[in-house]
């Protein structure tokens, strides 16, 4: 028999081994470590923020003003209060969620609606990167690894207040956290036109108003303002600790609740009862961006990780000047509320991530 000689094509066998190796390569989790290492543009990312905030307003606008709200009760509160979801909730919902999904693929994204349904994403319009509005406050840029980030995003915050046509407390938030912690803060305030944003060390809207420490003096009364929803049991607490002559400002939404203690309408937020992280995670950044505090009752900074439960059930204090002085006056109102803790629930993992 004739021997027979086999040659091998060069090419044929650099295309073997190369897909032999991606399949080791995807079997051994490289596409994780692949994900782990893209970057992502911050200021991109603020820029974006913007855009889908006002995006979502609009709808939220729209459904508001053409009375489509279709209103339903999606549970309680502890404290027994409806927990409203309107047309306008999903509607600005699908706008800024799928809109991050679209800009950046891969990003954790956490809501506080929920929706699963395949998306087309060819009808999303692609946000916008750039803005002259960032470009001329912001001069630098950070490259930061996509597996830190945690996006929190409030598409209609004062729920409540929306079905009431009191439009003024309504604003659409969006929150970017590092690490846990909140850098980039967006409040929408779609029926006033107003937006306001900030990067914690870069800088914040032009437009944003924030009060000067000399405004206050000494011998004006204490302005709070505290949920419009359990306004009574906070002033009792507000008088305990500020005096008589304490003034308390009933208002519905955080992000309302803290632009008010920016602008310098009220001097202190507080909250007792338990809030959730997208209710807050936007002004928590503003509010550090422009050198204020927000923590718990009891002074622990709030950490916005995405593998952490979605509550805070410590109470809220936020100040943009003075948090010290309402830290300890505050005191015993955060012992009284650490007595009546519950027990811990486990850990949650992301309500929404994309």
């Amino acid at each position: 028999m004739a021997a027979v000689n086999i040659k091998l094509n060069p090419l044929g066998v650099f295309l073997i081994l190369l897909g032999i190796s991606c399949v080791v390569f995807y079997a051994m989790g490289g596409m994780k470590w692949f994900q782990s290492e893209q970057k992502v543009s911050m200021k991109q990312l603020l820029a974006v923020g913007i855009d889908l905030a006002k995006r979502g307003g609009l709808r939220v606008k729209e459904i508001r003003e053409s009375n489509r709200l279709n209103e339903k009760t999606k549970g309680l509160t502890e404290e027994g209060a409806k927990e409203l979801k309107t047309e306008g909730d999903m509607q600005s919902h699908r706008a800024i969620v799928y809109g991050f999904a679209k800009a950046f693929p891969g990003l954790k994204v956490i809501s506080e609606e929920h929706e699963r349904k395949p998306v087309d994403f060819k009808s999303i319009p692609d946000p916008t990167k750039q803005l002259d509005e960032v470009d001329a406050v912001v001069g630098s840029d950070q490259m930061v690894p996509m597996k830190d980030i945690t996006v929190w995003i409030d598409p209609l915050d004062a729920t409540q207040e929306y079905t009431e046509d009191l439009t003024h407390f309504v604003t659409t938030m969006v929150c970017v956290a590092v690490k846990g912690v909140p850098m980039i803060g967006v409040i929408h305030q779609p029926f006033l036109k107003e937006t306001a944003w900030a990067w914690v060390g870069y800088g914040f809207a032009k437009s944003l108003k924030v009060a000067k420490k000399e405004d206050r003096k000494d011998s004006d009364p204490y302005k709070i303002i505290v949920s419009r929803s359990h306004a009574g049991e906070v002033k009792a607490a507000a008088t305990e600790s500020f005096g008589a002559s304490t003034i308390v400002i009933p208002a519905g939404g955080a992000g309302y609740k803290t632009l008010a203690v920016i602008k310098g309408e009220a001097d202190a937020y507080i909250h007792t009862t338990l809030i959730k992280k997208w209710d807050i995670c936007a002004g928590n950044a503003l509010l550090h961006a422009v050198g204020g505090h927000m923590t718990t009752l009891d002074g622990t900074y709030i950490d916005y990780s995405s593998n952490l439960s979605e509550k805070n059930d410590k109470g809220l204090l936020a100040s943009l000047y003075g948090y010290s002085t309402y830290r300890t006056k505050l005191a015993s109102i955060a012992e009284k509320m650490k007595k009546k803790e519950k027990p811990k629930e486990a850990t949650k993992e992301a309500v929404k991530v994309l």
